[in-house]
């Protein structure tokens, strides 16, 4: 058995060939194209044994990851985090393409339980989605920063509700109020809530085919309490398939709700993780903001928590936990009840 790392790049990817006590056998850099791809099954068929191990870098990876799954290769995710070990313990020093590529393979060797590469389904779609949403959020509001400005400055006296110009009919008072005045100022602010306006309609659009998206694929989670179309489809597209994790605990320390040890001795504590997928961090914790508004059980557990000393933080902190655990068990039944759709692309050749 040997196993082959690969360090992606844009127009390149190296692989290094490592066998089961982590010696070097060989190393090939081909290009990262389909035609690379083959290219590397047909170097890599040398080992009847064999595994590929790819850093966990999506977009670098993801076409060579699909096309290696296409041709029935076994292909595992190294995370990132660890190769800052890899190179560190390495032997060789400094670093290279080579060296990056060996060291994800002893990477994966010291690491046993690592998810195995899927292809992509729906989860993608809704990710991307999501992803093309929040820029389209941000471009908005700078805008909207700059709008008021102006508004300010041509009607020093009106008063617009914060986050307020995301509605269409706030958006339609004030066109009304600039079409009634002239000059530079007033011209530009006229064109900014254009595109403001259309952007609000687009982001309507998203929102609605992203619901219609996730509701298929995660019943379970979407009637979760506090748990809306976008927290469900943040969650969904960043975790890209629960079975990827070994437990519950995994996943909670993946997504940043498990608390770190930092204690000695007779000193018990923990301080609060701040890596992890912040991502799917937020969307805990607007599920769990919610929840301790009244929809749901989490209030009474805030409440309890207050009641034996913790601050509210500390409180929406323990909540963040345990909402971990029942997300990932809603995940695992609505993939086992869906089961995952593969996106079709151009298949490798054997």
């Amino acid at each position: 058995m040997v196993v082959i790392g690969v360090d992606a790049h844009k127009r390149t990817h190296t692989f290094g060939v490592v066998d089961e006590v982590g010696r070097e056998l060989a190393n090939r850099t081909l290009p990262a194209t389909l035609d690379g791809h083959r290219a590397a099954l047909r170097w890599a068929r040398t080992w009847p044994e064999r595994i590929f191990a790819l850093e966990d870098c999506r977009h670098l990876t993801r076409r060579l990851e699909a096309d290696l799954i296409r041709a029935a290769e076994r292909v595992v995710r190294v995370p990132a985090r660890l190769m800052a070990t890899a190179r560190r313990t390495g032997r060789e020093l400094g670093k290279s393409d080579p060296i990056d590529a060996i060291a994800v393979a002893r990477a994966a060797l010291r690491e046993p339980g690592l998810p195995m590469a899927q292809l992509d389904g729906e989860t993608r779609r809704v990710r991307l989605l999501v992803d093309h949403r929040e820029d389209m959020v941000a471009e908005r509001t700078r805008m909207q920063s700059r709008l008021r400005w102006h508004v300010h400055e041509l009607f020093p006296g009106l008063e617009i509700a914060p986050k307020s110009l995301g509605r269409l009919h706030v958006i339609a008072a004030v066109d009304r109020r600039l079409r009634q005045v002239e000059g530079t100022v007033a011209a530009i602010a006229r064109e900014l809530l254009g595109r403001i306006g259309d952007l609000t309609m687009r982001i309507n659009e998203l929102e609605r085919e992203i619901t219609q998206l996730v509701r298929p694929l995660a019943p379970n989670l979407l009637a979760m309490p506090g748990c809306g179309p976008l927290s469900a489809a943040k969650i969904l597209g960043e975790v890209a398939g629960p079975a990827r994790f070994r437990s519950r605990a995994a996943f909670a320390r993946w997504n940043g709700t498990a608390p770190i040890p930092v204690w000695s001795g007779n000193d018990t504590r923990h301080r609060l993780n701040r890596g992890g997928n912040r991502q799917v961090n937020a969307a805990l914790h607007r599920i769990a903001l919610t929840q301790w508004r009244g929809v749901g059980p989490g209030r009474a557990y805030v409440q309890h928590r207050l009641a034996a000393g913790n601050t509210k933080t500390e409180a929406l902190r323990l909540l963040r936990r345990r909402l971990s655990d029942e997300v990932f068990r809603r995940l695992l039944v609505d993939e086992t009840l869906i089961g995952s759709t593969s996106v079709g692309e151009e298949v490798i050749a054997a």
